[in-house]
């Protein structure tokens, strides 16, 4: 591992379940609830990456994108500094699983980094988790 490695942090959006939430704590990383409205009104540092849940069901007239990260990405630099986006889905919601997150990321054109049902997987936890360590790795070797 390099010797200067900033942890990108993890800004995520956790509704009254906690689920997105619970998952993001267990990443060992800066992370940052957007339903907090300091959070949400702040501005980054540096890169970043958003985790986000989906929760449209298939009323065509719902948005899939919480709220609170609509406003977070109003923000120019908060985009600017986005480098990935994961999500949080429900397969029960058919086609509209990981909605939010692949609407984001075209948008964005950053990738997806990661994709869990609900609150994940002990797996889900680590693989993200090594995912997350080879990013902070390769935007410091390209910031080096």
């Amino acid at each position: 591992m390099l010797a200067d490695v900033r942890p990108t942090p993890v800004y995520y959006y956790s509704s009254s379940s906690g689920l997105v939430r619970t998952f993001a704590e267990r990443l060992g990383r800066p992370v940052f609830n957007l339903a907090e409205r300091e959070h949400r009104r702040s501005e980054v540092d540096g890169p970043w990456v958003l985790l986000t849940p989906s929760y449209k069901t298939g009323n065509d007239a719902n948005d899939t994108i919480p709220e609170a990260v609509r406003r977070f990405l109003r923000s120019e630099r908060n985009r600017r500094q986005l480098v990935g986006i994961m999500g949080s889905g429900n397969r029960n919601f058919g086609r509209y699983y990981q909605k939010a997150a692949r609407e984001i990321a075209e948008r964005s054109g950053r990738p997806i980094l990661f994709e869990f049902e609900l609150a994940g997987t002990p797996w889900d936890v680590e693989e993200c988790r090594r995912l997350l360590d080879e990013l902070d790795e390769g935007l410091a070797r390209r910031a080096g």
